[in-house]
């Protein structure tokens, strides 16, 4: 039994489809690896986890942070480089 229990039909023009077959068949895989790999590249699984990860640090309330030089001798003393 197939892990695919969906199906999908989409409707493409002629140079689209001659695409999807010539990289199918230069990497020896079927044209709907293709289309599920498009699809992932995309649409990330964890797409909607990153974007309230972003609305958090966009909606957080503004801080203080030191000069870039300053900052960067925090982060190589809490490396250890410093």
């Amino acid at each position: 039994m197939s892990m695919f229990d969906r199906r999908l039909q989409v409707l493409i023009d002629d140079a689209r489809w001659d695409r999807l077959e010539r990289e199918a068949a230069r990497r020896g895989v079927a044209v709907a690896v293709l289309v599920r790999e498009a699809i992932d590249q995309q649409i990330p699984q964890d797409a909607e986890e990153r974007r309230s990860a972003l609305q958090a640090i966009l909606d957080a309330e503004p801080m203080s942070v030191p000069a870039p030089g300053l900052l960067r001798e925090e982060l190589d003393q809490v490396r250890g480089r410093g």
